[in-house]
């Protein structure tokens, strides 16, 4: 007997989920272990017989074979029948659930938990990857249970996974007169009356612009529905959270039930009920108690919620700093160039005390140069009115200020020192990404999304949390915020829920903290203090901007990592495809220098607000879209080696290059503007290292040869030369490259990406071979190889088929190395390639049959002639003259009958 257990009291997700089980278990029966939700009760009493259910009183335990557990992982909510969970002849016991972060004490032998907004959802997927269909009654519970779970897709808890299994429920026969029947029964005529005592003693405060209501009910016996009067009063009174109480008295004592809402962000009602035994979900829950003061309970569960009630943003965390600071004297010239340079729409205007005295607009400076005073100092166009704010001035009062004097900037002053400053830019992306979460304007974030610490813990390797633990607490203690950013944020967000747990390479972290004491250096402090826990991590700093990173080789815990530590920073670029120039900023301009939107998302490390995510820029709906988009207009023509890094993320990932970065791409490529760098400067790093960089990336990636063929077609190969092009030759000549490598080279004694790069270079016609070689700094024996390979060719191409004898061809052959025979055998024709690959299989191994020791045993003096009687030997061998040590000796006696002879 295979059994379906719910948990007691089932709600519509527990029972959908059991009633998708049943088509997964063919057989299995379901097990109601404790009652149900009066609308599951209610459906049940029309619909019973749809489903396979079996009372638990009917069981036989000596009969059960497999037990499944839905919608929980606490076998105390399966009542009685928790007791099979220990028999012996049991052979597996499997839990689905959708709640995270619990922990379990049901024995499972195999569990399915996913952050998903209901179970029923899970069992949808398994029965759409199996290919299963369902009966329209089937469908409609299991529809039900998803519906009810996520609020119709309302709660914060729902996935698009959700939704595309309520499509498929709908496709197999939903009905949706009957989910809307039971999605709002309506209040019994009890329910009205307690709802009518419950608007009259409700109770509620409001904290930071979110209310907060409470209520006791007293009833001289258990109350089934409170749920739907819980939603009832949460519509009624528009509080966005409630604790509804009830007590009634059972077995000569008080019970007390308590139903939690909650329509704020922040507040996880699952985790504030849980410590009184309570479950549900983070915006619905549950506890039943007994012999405990209700009023006690509720004060508990009220100063839990208001500790977890999220504060609005301030000041300090919208504005952007160090501010870009200029004096009174400065030309109208000078701040329209910085303005361009840093891309802001205004400038502050200090003395030389640095105090405020005035801001100018990008428009005010237009309308000066317009006039022609692009010699004028700012200080006769400057507004000198000003209206600033502290660091602590919340976003409703900035906003109000804005709307009110209508102004685009506010200064952030602390003891008449500018620390920052808030443009309406920042307050529209705060209120746009507040909506996007569903908050409101009340208590956002800055990204708009978060991952729970603890979801991260388990996504990345034990030893990398730690680590990264270790880094968030040291930044706490010097006022900093510590940000995980770039590829790390992006592979987290990837990582699939059942994947194992991540061990990332390559972490990026950023301090952000300029205007709360964190100087230039703070990344190298952070480092060096982390280098002390661990010891045996190299410390290098790089660059003037003091970047640290730490570095670890073959370590037995982190393997080999690299983690990189800066100061918040922002980038210019002096010209196309040069070396970035680099201040310290902000974290938000920080990820805006960076290359595309799903590299441009940071985690917070530190508190408060650990595990919010910052995605200024749309990445995680581009992570969703599975595209790539560039951040910047220019990101191309400033830096080239974007274009390999998107392709190489393209290709990585399966994703899409966005149409209008493709357009980017092909115009920056077709401007010619890389030709002109380099005739104009003497270092373009981002066409020579970086470029190289790239292309190792690339190169040594098991999809080399799709990114080869995107990066060829959209031109980009031009990069490395304008004349290169992936044609039906060369890749022709990387195929049977392909086959060399693994032919001859089974130890990977040669650097394989390069040995690729080396072929796409030897593709070109030979005079650009060495200058493109020596651009991209290769090593000087590959630029050698590269500039001597036409000659080599045309000496093996030439003598080699007019050979006849073995021992020409190894003659002419061993003075060319191993990646040199390579590359002139995959661009020669078949004969003489087959000639090279008999050379280095057969020939090259052919060892003389006599050694030096044997010539002194037949009476040969050591000397020079030696090495030629060894080779004449090992001729003779090759060309099939002498076969074994006597005619080897006859051989020698023939040659060299008397040379030093006795």
């Amino acid at each position: 007997m295979d059994l379906i257990l719910c948990h007691t009291t089932a709600d519509f997700d527990a029972l959908g989920a059991a009633v998708g089980l049943t088509r997964l278990l063919p057989g299995s029966l379901i097990v109601l272990t404790g009652g149900s939700h009066p609308p599951v009760r209610d459906f049940l009493a029309l619909h019973r017989d749809e489903y396979p259910l079996i009372e638990r009183r009917s069981v036989n335990p000596e009969k059960i074979r497999s037990i499944s557990v839905v919608d929980t992982q606490q076998r105390d909510r399966l009542g009685k029948a928790a007791e099979w969970l220990d028999l012996p002849n049991l052979k597996e016991i499997i839990v689905y659930d959708h709640h995270i972060g619990q922990e379990s004490d049901i024995p499972a032998t195999v569990a399915h938990i996913s952050s998903v907004g209901a179970t029923t959802t899970l069992m949808v997927e398994l029965l759409q990857k199996q290919e299963i269909s369902l009966t329209p009654a089937q469908a409609t519970v299991m529809a039900l249970g998803i519906h009810v779970d996520t609020g119709s897709l309302t709660f914060d808890s729902s996935t698009p996974r959700d939704a595309l299994a309520l499509a498929w429920l709908m496709q197999q026969g939903a009905s949706l007169s009957v989910i809307a029947e039971y999605l709002d029964p309506g209040l019994s005529v009890q329910l009205q009356q307690l709802l009518t005592q419950a608007i009259d003693k409700l109770q509620s405060i409001c904290i930071r612009g979110y209310a907060i209501a409470w209520v006791i009910l007293k009833t001289d016996k258990f109350v089934p529905g409170l749920s739907s009067l819980a939603s009832q009063l949460m519509t009624l009174t528009e509080i966005d959270a409630l604790l509804l109480a009830n007590e009634y008295p059972a077995e000569n004592e008080s019970r007390l039930t308590v139903i939690g809402r909650s329509q704020i962000k922040n507040v996880n009602l699952h985790e504030l009920f849980e410590p009184l035994g309570g479950g549900g979900h983070s915006q619905a829950t549950s506890v039943n108690l007994r012999g405990v003061d209700p009023q006690v309970i509720l004060n508990q569960l009220i100063d839990s919620i208001k500790a977890n009630i999220p504060h609005p943003p301030t000041a300090r965390d919208l504005m952007s700093s160090p501010v870009r600071t200029i004096l009174p004297e400065t030309t109208i010239e000078e701040a329209q160039r910085i303005l361009l340079r840093y891309g802001h729409s205004g400038l502050s205007v200090v003395d030389a005390e640095a105090q405020l005295v005035g801001i100018i607009s990008r428009r005010d400076l237009d309308i000066a140069l317009h006039h022609g005073f692009s010699h004028a100092p700012v200080k006769g166009y400057m507004t000198t009115n000003l209206k600033t704010i502290t660091p602590d001035t919340t976003l409703p009062e900035i906003e109000a200020l804005m709307v009110t004097y209508d102004i685009g900037r506010l200064p952030v002053l602390q003891d008449k020192q500018l620390l920052g400053i808030v443009t309406r830019t920042d307050v529209l992306r705060e209120l746009h990404q507040g909506e996007e979460r569903g908050g409101g304007e009340r208590g956002k974030g800055r990204g708009g999304e978060s991952i729970v610490i603890s979801q991260l813990q388990d996504k990345l390797a034990p030893q990398l949390w730690q680590l990264l633990n270790l880094a968030s607490k040291e930044a706490e203690k010097r006022g900093w915020h510590l940000y995980l950013v770039g590829g790390a944020v992006r592979d987290l967000l990837l990582a699939e829920e059942s994947a194992s747990a991540l061990m990332i390479k390559d972490i990026d972290l950023v301090v952000d903290g300029f205007h709360k004491s964190a100087e230039v250096g703070a990344g190298v402090e952070l480092a060096h203090t982390l280098q002390q826990v661990y010891s045996n991590a190299r410390l290098e700093i790089h660059g003037a901007f003091q970047t640290a990173a730490l570095l670890w080789h073959n370590d037995p815990e982190l393997d080999s990592l690299w983690v990189d530590i800066a100061t918040a920073r922002t980038e210019f670029y002096p010209y196309p495809a040069a070396n970035p120039e680099v201040e310290a900023s902000s974290i938000r301009q920080d990820l805006y220098r960076r290359d595309f939107t799903i590299n441009a998302i940071a985690l917070r490390l530190t508190s408060p607000r650990a595990g919010e995510l910052l995605d200024f820029f749309g990445g995680l709906l581009d992570l969703q879209a599975k595209q790539i988009r560039v951040l910047h207009v220019n990101s191309f023509i400033e830096d080239p080696t974007r274009i390999y890094r998107g392709v190489r993320f393209a290709v990585r990932f399966k994703f899409q290059i966005e149409p209008q970065t493709e357009a980017y791409i092909r115009y920056a490529i077709n401007s010619g503007i890389y030709d002109r760098t380099v005739q104009q400067n003497s270092k373009t790093p981002a066409l020579q290292t970086r470029l190289k960089a790239e292309l190792k990336h690339i190169l040594e990636a098991h999809y080399w040869k799709d990114a080869l063929q995107l990066l060829d077609n959209l031109g980009a190969l031009q990069c490395i030369h304008p004349t290169l092009k992936l044609d039906e030759e060369l890749l022709r000549q990387l195929r049977l490259l392909e086959r060399c490598l693994r032919r001859f080279d089974t130890q990977q004694s040669l650097i394989h990406w390069q040995m690729r790069l080396e072929a796409i270079i030897a593709h070109l016609t030979p005079e650009y071979r060495g200058k493109v070689a020596k651009n991209l700094q290769f090593p000087e024996d590959s630029i050698k190889r590269l500039e001597n390979l036409t000659s080599a060719e045309a000496e093996v191409m030439t003598l080699l088929p007019t050979f006849q004898r073995p021992s020409q061809v190894v003659q002419l052959l061993r003075k060319y190395d191993l990646p040199m025979l390579i590359l002139i055998a995959v661009q020669s024709a078949r004969s003489l390639r087959r000639k090279i690959w008999q050379y280095l299989t057969v020939w090259a191994n052919v060892q003389p049959i006599l050694n030096g020791n044997d010539l002194k045993r037949l009476g040969y003096k050591p000397g020079p002639q030696f090495r030629q009687m060894l080779d004449d030997l090992l001729a003779a061998t090759l060309d099939g003259v002498v076969g074994d040590r006597i005619s080897a000796e006859e051989f020698l006696l023939q040659h060299y009958p008397s040379i030093n002879h006795t």
